[in-house]
């Protein structure tokens, strides 16, 4: 996204007054948390969908949390955002989903001490199945679904397969922010700005096993754009410093700030919505987690799995017929292996 225009839908200056569109109904989950409560500020500034979109903005939280849930509330109110013409919280489902046009799912299940890995799947696959059951029963259904909460790409296949009435290329998992990290490291490392950078695509799962692909990587240089590749020849630099800070940025970040990503995450999200329903920039690769057809790059259907996209106007195209070198094939084949573990994990525990 070119300067100008993130600038102008950061600006505040604007007359909401003379917008005439409807308002769009947003759900968030999770809206308390740490990523939920950075995130619905941003949707109040116009970070979601642009300047000229009013905002019916419904936030979700468990029970547990609804004090912190009506603290975010009265923040929400008291900063007085002029797109935001409608502002409520609950803790009921039913009330959360229904007439919703985008669902955010946030809210997930941590891990908590002495949890392995099947038990947090098992515990995170019951939440997204009820949200999935409440998506296929009260939301509109044409509503764009991104899912957040971690394991995003298995909680987003989960929620996809308890919605069958909403069609599965309505529901998508966050990448997104894996693709903004791989920007700013790729930035870093070449001394460049990171809006000159573009195409760094991001395979597969997000966890530890992504893969950030610089294959097709470009730099926007004297006017030209040139192949990161061509310009970046430490093959070792690319191979093992690069993908292994961009899979465990997240965790770097848990360790310095002692609290997870928030406000990267949140802005990743603003960006992926607004790509999807606005379209991304001319000729601009995004990483989006779809819902697999088994039809592209040989992964087999029904898991969620991140691909190179073009978003135009609310439809997402995967971009095919790249091609995989020997190291992306290893890095590939090791983050779908990790993927369809997880599903498996994830039916066990729910059927």
């Amino acid at each position: 996204m070119d300067t100008s225009r993130r600038v102008a839908q950061l600006s505040r200056h604007f007359d909401a007054s003379k917008i005439t569109t409807s308002p769009i109904k947003v759900l968030v989950t999770g809206a308390a948390g740490n990523i939920g409560y950075s995130l619905v500020h941003m949707i109040g500034q116009g970070r979601l969908l642009g300047p000229n979109q009013l905002i019916s903005l419904t936030l979700l939280e468990v029970p547990a949390a609804k004090d912190q849930l009506e603290g975010t509330l009265m923040e929400l109110r008291d900063c007085a955002f002029p797109l935001l013409r409608e502002l409520k919280g609950t803790t009921n489902l039913q009330e959360a989903f229904t007439g919703v046009d985008i669902a955010i799912l946030v809210g997930a299940r941590p891990r908590g001490p002495g949890m392995e890995r099947k038990d947090l799947l098992g515990a995170n696959a019951a939440i997204f199945k009820d949200q999935g059951q409440a998506l296929d029963k009260y939301a509109n259904k044409n509503v764009k679904v991104l899912v957040v909460g971690n394991p995003a790409n298995t909680n987003c296949m989960i929620a996809a397969h308890f919605a069958p009435s909403i069609p599965k290329q309505n529901f998508q998992a966050l990448t997104r922010l894996d693709q903004n990290r791989a920007l700013s490291i790729l930035g870093q490392k070449l001394n460049v700005n990171v809006e000159d950078l573009k195409n760094v695509i991001i395979w597969g799962n997000h966890s530890a096993t992504q893969f950030a692909d610089l294959s097709h990587a470009t730099l926007r240089k004297d006017g030209l754009n040139v192949s990161v590749r061509g310009i970046l020849a430490d093959e070792e630099w690319v191979q093992k410093v690069f993908t292994e800070q961009v899979a465990k940025r997240g965790a770097a970040i848990i360790d310095k700030r002692k609290a997870s990503s928030a406000a990267s995450a949140a802005s990743a999200v603003c960006d992926h919505v607004h790509d999807w329903l606005l379209s991304s920039d001319k000729d601009t690769i995004v990483s989006v987690g779809v819902i697999t057809d088994g039809k592209k790059y040989g992964i087999p259907a029904g898991l969620c799995f991140s691909f190179p996209c073009i978003t135009r106007d609310g439809n997402t195209q995967v971009v095919e017929g790249l091609k995989w070198d020997t190291f992306a094939q290893q890095m590939i084949a090791r983050t779908l292996k990790e993927l369809q573990e997880e599903q498996e994990m994830a039916f066990n525990t729910i059927k």
